[in-house]
């Protein structure tokens, strides 16, 4: 016999479930089948989402409230979804996005088919404004590096002992650590600074 399944996720500890577990509810998910991780979406390493994995049995129904809560990264969604679709040989509804239900069938075709084609748009999609985002933000550095904008931490002013400690270095005196050290900076900011 089919079960049900629900599938909650935040990013954090101190982010809150209530949102998900009240659509949960609405799907009349029994509470003992809703698995709940409150852990990044960057990849399928997860304690509860593994334990779900173990007990999806083919026919099972797995719901999540919407795609981003099954993870991030489109192209890992995808080779996630299919292993569920194809591999578990169950059934996954996003409930906000109704297109997402392989349980449909329209006008004789799959909902398995249809929610693959849907994915495929929206990994498309994601994997356009990635780039777009990149652009932008490349352009828009560019043209506040034109206008004068520094970027990055702001350069400390050299010591007044500087001069006198690097003549130290320069001689082989002293090492560039114990030169960073007298400064009271790294011996990378030293190293930078007397290489310049």
């Amino acid at each position: 016999m089919k079960k049900c399944y629900g599938y909650v996720r935040v990013s954090t500890k101190g982010q809150n479930v209530e949102r998900q577990m009240t659509a949960m509810e609405t799907a009349e998910i029994p509470k003992n089948n809703i698995f709940i991780d409150k852990k990044s979406g960057k990849d399928f390493n997860r304690p509860a989402y593994k334990r779900l994995m173990r007990k999806l049995r083919p026919g099972d129904v797995v719901f999540i409230k919407s795609i981003d809560r099954l993870g991030r990264n489109y192209d890992e969604i995808i080779q996630q979804w299919k292993y569920l679709t194809v591999d578990k040989d169950v059934d996954v509804v996003v409930i906000d996005f109704p297109l997402l239900d392989t349980r449909n069938q329209i006008n004789g075709i799959t909902g398995k088919f249809i929610a693959d084609l849907v994915l495929q748009v929206l990994s498309y999609v994601a994997q356009v404004e990635r780039e777009n985002i990149k652009q932008r933000q490349a352009e828009g550095i560019k043209e506040a590096k034109k206008k004068g904008v520094r970027f990055g931490r702001p350069e400390c002013e050299k010591p007044d002992a500087f001069v006198e400690v690097l003549q130290l270095w320069q001689d082989g005196q002293i090492s560039g650590k114990e030169a960073g050290r007298r400064l009271n900076i790294s011996n990378h900011t030293f190293v930078k600074w007397a290489t310049a």
